[in-house]
């Protein structure tokens, strides 16, 4: 291969890795515009899934009344927001109809430039079926919160903690997989740096408690476990505090119990952050290369500044710029993780055919 036909490779290459990392920005925002939906109260303003048309809101008098006389209709609205002004109303579904507004724009940012990427052959075959996998994880993840809506339409006054929990590791899920290969896209050219197997394992372990950790926070403020016992180091008076087992079956303590789901969520924080410190402290003390060496100790840096943001959020009594700033965070760290981990895995070597 000629260095011209090579350079122009190596650029449509760091055009596809660019667009990449713009969704992932984009999933990011959906993040962030989704726990603001949720912390609000707003999920459930808007009792319609109308994928196409629902792109238009109400514009005028005639249709916020009737899309107000729908919300009027299900439990939320007889039981908790009776009686609700029309201007309250529009507050929370401008909050929902935003959610929903960006994710359809995810979808057509996402698709557009893959058709544009292909027809111009800038795809590898290797990259066009794990860009199909994107897009339709997506499809599959607006379907789940529609599904999560649901939820909440007949009996219940809020969305099912578990639907939440999924909505919400899915987004992870393509989050991370989208900047996992974006991110072997842009080492492709780097010399593997060796690192022990040790390090490895305790990386994907890492990896994988982060994730849990963001699942379990997603059951806290699926049951807004962290309005409540709102102290610490001490929870309600107590390091083990009472109650933790108080319903029958055990297990739906884990999911359904506010005390037990908010002390897990607490533990598995504790039990993060010491991994993180101890899994840097080891990378430093084994000379591991200087990249691997950085990315763990931003590791560790970046646990603990959750912690602390995780702390002050519940003091505060989860406040919406702190519970954002919280479930941001998260995001963040586990993309630290996943920067870490590729420097730490092999990355194949590159078919450009």
């Amino acid at each position: 291969m000629s260095a011209t036909a090579e350079t122009a490779i190596l650029r449509d290459e760091s055009a596809v890795r660019v667009w990449l990392y713009c969704m992932c920005a984009l999933i990011f925002a959906m993040t962030l515009v989704g726990g603001a939906t949720r912390l609000t109260d707003s999920g459930l303003s808007i009792t319609e899934w109308q994928p196409i048309l629902g792109i238009i809101p109400p514009l005028s008098d005639a249709a916020w009344q009737e899309a107000l006389e729908k919300y009027r209709q299900i439990p939320q609205y007889q039981i908790i927001n009776k009686g609700m002004s029309l201007s309250e109303f529009k507050f929370i579904y401008w909050w929902e109809w935003g959610h929903r507004f960006l994710g359809r724009m995810i979808g057509f940012a996402f698709l557009i430039p893959f058709i544009y990427f292909w027809v111009r052959g800038y795809l590898t075959r290797p990259m066009v079926p794990k860009l199909v996998i994107m897009f339709v994880l997506g499809g599959l993840q607006g379907a789940l919160g529609w599904y999560m809506v649901m939820s909440g339409l007949v009996e219940r006054t809020d969305v099912s903690q578990y639907r939440l929990a999924a909505h919400l590791c899915a987004a992870v899920v393509i989050f991370g997989y989208i900047f996992w290969v974006a991110l072997r896209m842009g080492q492709e050219q780097t010399r593997q740096m060796p690192a022990s197997s040790g390090l490895k394992i305790s990386a994907i372990a890492l990896t994988v408690a982060v994730f849990i950790q963001i699942g379990l926070g997603a059951f806290v403020a699926g049951l807004d476990a962290g309005q409540g016992y709102n102290t610490w180091p001490l929870m309600d008076g107590a390091v083990v505090p009472a109650g933790l087992g108080a319903m029958s079956p055990w297990y739906l303590n884990l999911f359904e119990n506010a005390l037990t789901v908010q002390f897990n969520h607490r533990v598995a924080a504790y039990i993060v952050l010491i991994w993180a410190f101890a899994h840097a402290g080891i990378a430093i003390a084994r000379s591991e290369p200087g990249a691997i060496a950085v990315s763990a100790g931003l590791l560790a840096v970046t646990t603990l500044v959750q912690v602390i943001i995780g702390i002050a959020t519940l003091l505060a009594h989860v406040p919406l710029s702190l519970a954002l700033l919280h479930q941001g965070a998260a995001i963040v760290l586990f993309a630290v993780l996943l920067w870490h981990l590729t420097l730490l895995v092999p990355t194949p070597a590159p078919d450009r055919r």
